[in-house]
């Protein structure tokens, strides 16, 4: 809900449980009043002023030296006029100079949510979602900033975006243009980064605020797997169930920031946005630039709620399943079964073993097309290499239908080996600095999807594969990071644009697949979950979490990655032992455990899987059938931390009213004398009695919640137990 004030110039947004508030001062400077647990009045009281050394005043102040920007709590801060915090903004002006100083012209309610052209955002109705714009303009630059939020009551969820127009008549450059700023009255904070590499994805790193600048980003052209573009700021004290948590998401692609400055006078300030490494973008007279959407909530009552928060609103206000309604297929994938060499007959023969086990769904991955033979060859040619698929798809696809089994694909458009037909027709299609070789990364270059022909092309190559069959699913893979990033079409001064147009255009492909193929599921996949973001899950309604697939790492990569997003979203499949990256054994039961816990698939040749792990598999894809919908769509609730190397890990999903629950737990090593434990339990009704795996005893909700569930030994290292709650 959102509340005008016009006399005053407040503006209140209201959700569910917090209340969001800005106003227009004296000066018309947009400042930030409040945003916390919900409450009613007009917050400026908070808003101190007084005589600051080196706090330079604005004009409008006169002589009044107790008014200054530098102390001031900003709705979107500036930049070179006596502000010398973090802005959200920076333009270059005509005459070389480099700032930015906005005041509030008006603002303006509309119902629904705002949409953002060539951007993914949140999606909402006239029913369950409010947008408020704010009109700000740069007097002397000629320049107009829209600020838009987007309110949504029922799940706590505030979005923002931001316009700029350029007004006048001469060129203006944008070097700055952040999401989101929010400012607060207190430092006494910590912030939660989810950072990692390559292996070992966003992993929690909690710290307190400190004076400077702290935080995360990206200058890898993609949103990394070094740092996610979510944080979280929280009080000192807060966990799971208790205090208050802001958490901000990205819903972007592409390089991105997330700073945080703890100031002079202990307030703090969190700036996200486009990286602004390399990052200019040219305004000729009229035109406008659209920033990329930020999401948040405030949680009054802890991470696992404003984690359930975000969960509920990304699955059903930002992925767009084509499945919705639907169970998704669980499904194999021959990639580490094979790597490159396969045929059709032994692709079948991986089927026929798993389609009487319940597996449903069929994906070829890497080494299906042109000339592909290992990495170093083939990216670009899009076309079926018959040599190994004799009459393509069209021969294929039908014998894995007899077996019951829907097909799916694995495709890398963004790249190209410069042993291709593509490449050597157009060399200058990759990105490629013209006086320098360019780096190589796998092997292969990046094509510049910042130039629309190049998509047309690539496009329109595997829409012809994807129209020769029945096609369920595409795994849409990018394995290595941008470098060199100069495009040959554009000229100098536009280069910094690049970045950009180059997530701009991976967007416009992804509409056309999900426009022309509406039917498919999406998994989205960076070198595993080196995108993992926001702006994917648009596209993408899954994204394979992590390429690590050993279970006990997953247990800490999962862990981090369900702060934000939702089991739903994260793609987990069960593989063989010894882990191909560790070498580590872990039973086939905790495999699938840990996997089941995500999207749930396998990732082996079934043809050398003993009849034992057979049946075992038999029973996770009918267990994982029988509660999909919990699984999937229950609340989330971590009730451990794998990182405080407990002897065990555990969480929990619960149905919304808290009558049906399934609990998982991954025991570590093994020690002798092991002490008798119980798994306390969350989001229960405490006035049930529940039934716990079929078994005749009951416990009662509280009960279970206070004093816990006993739990028994588990001998052997890793081993695993379900608990299926169910109330009478």
């Amino acid at each position: 809900m959102i509340v005008l004030d016009q006399e005053n110039k407040l503006i209140t947004l209201h959700t569910r449980s917090t209340t969001y508030q800005m106003k227009a001062d004296q000066h018309n400077v947009l400042i930030h009043t409040y945003y916390g647990p919900r409450a009613d009045g007009d917050f400026s009281y908070l808003v101190r002023y007084a005589d600051r050394a080196c706090a330079p005043n604005p004009d409008e102040a006169g002589l009044d030296r107790t008014y200054s920007l530098d102390t001031l709590p900003q709705e979107y801060s500036s930049c070179g006029v006596g502000d010398f915090r973090l802005p959200s903004m920076e333009l270059e002006l005509p005459s070389g100079s480099s700032s930015a100083s906005l005041r509030c012209t008006g603002f303006e309610v509309r119902e629904g949510k705002y949409a953002l052209e060539g951007l993914p955002s949140f999606r909402g109705t006239e029913e369950d979602a409010q947008t408020l714009v704010v009109f700000l303009e740069d007097a002397a630059a000629q320049v107009g900033v829209e600020l838009y939020y987007g309110v949504f009551e029922r799940y706590d969820l505030i979005t923002r975006s931001v316009r700029v127009v350029n007004r006048g008549g001469e060129r203006v450059r944008l070097r700055q243009c952040a999401s989101l700023c929010l400012d607060f009255l207190s430092a006494d904070l910590d912030l939660i980064t989810f950072d990692g590499c390559h292996m070992m994805e966003r992993c929690p790193s909690r710290t307190p605020l400190r004076p400077g600048t702290q935080g995360v980003g990206s200058v890898r052209g993609t949103s990394s797997h070094q740092h996610n573009p979510f944080v979280v700021l929280c009080g000192r004290e807060a966990n799971e169930d208790y205090g208050v948590c802001y958490g901000a998401m990205l819903l972007y692609s592409g390089s991105f920031q997330a700073l945080a400055e703890c100031s002079q006078y202990d307030n703090t300030r969190l700036v996200m946005g486009i990286n602004p490494y390399q990052f200019c973008w040219t305004l000729g007279p009229g035109e406008a630039f659209t920033a990329p959407e930020a999401a948040m909530v405030c949680s009054p009552r802890g991470l696992g709620q404003m984690s359930r928060q975000f969960h509920r609103a990304i699955r059903e206000r930002l992925i767009q399943d084509p499945l919705q309604g639907q169970r998704r297929p669980v499904l194999i994938n021959n990639w580490e079964a094979t790597y490159f060499k396969f045929d059709a007959d032994k692709l079948v023969e991986i089927a026929e073993t798993a389609a009487p086990l319940g597996i449903e769904m069929f994906v070829m991955d890497d080494g299906w097309f042109g000339g592909r033979n290992d990495d170093n060859e083939g990216l670009g040619d899009w076309w079926l290499n018959t040599e190994k698929l004799p009459g393509g798809l069209e021969a294929l696809v039908p014998r894995l239908k007899k077996l019951g089994m829907r097909f799916g694909i694995w495709i890398e458009p963004e790249m190209v080996n410069e042993n291709s037909r593509l490449y050597r027709e157009h060399p200058d299609w990759a990105l490629k600095i013209p006086e320098r070789a360019p780096a190589r990364c796998r092997n292969q270059l990046v094509l510049d999807f910042s130039r629309p022909e190049v998509c047309r092309y690539v496009y329109g190559q595997i829409k012809a594969v994807l129209s020769s069959a029945e096609v369920s699913y595409v795994k849409w893979d990018m394995n290595r990071s941008l470098t060199d990033v100069c495009s040959a079409v554009l000229p100098p001064e536009r280069q910094g644009e690049v970045y950009h147009r180059y997530v701009l255009g991976v967007y416009e492909m992804l509409e056309w697949l999900r426009r022309d193929f509406p039917h498919i599921l999406i998994e989205g996949c960076a070198g595993g979950g080196g995108r993992f973001d926001g702006g994917m899950l648009y596209y993408t309604p899954q994204i394979w979490c992590s390429d690590n697939t050993d279970a006990i790492d997953r247990l800490r990569i999962q862990y981090g990655t369900s702060f934000c997003y939702p089991v739903s979203a994260m793609g987990a499949h069960v593989s063989v032992v010894p882990n191909e990256e560790n070498q580590r054994i872990t039973p086939m039961e905790t495999r699938g455990a840990v996997a089941m816990s995500g999207t749930f698939g396998y990732e082996m040749d079934l043809s050398k899987a003993s009849q034992e792990d057979k049946e075992v598999i038999r029973r996770q894809t009918a267990f994982f059938k029988e509660h999909y919908d919990l699984i999937q769509h229950g609340d989330y609730y971590r009730l451990t931390d794998p990182f405080r190397n407990g002897p065990y890990t555990a969480w929990e999903q619960v149905s919304p009213d808290g009558r049906e629950a399934l609990a998982t737990l991954v025991a570590g090593c093994t020690r002798a004398a092991p002490p008798f434990l119980a798994l306390r339990l969350k989001g229960l009704d405490p006035d049930a009695m529940y039934q716990v795996n079929g078994g005749e005893e009951r416990w009662s909700g509280s009960a279970l919640m206070e004093a816990g569930y006993p739990l028994p030994m588990l001998l052997g290292d890793y081993r695993t137990l379900q608990l299926y709650l169910k109330a009478d």
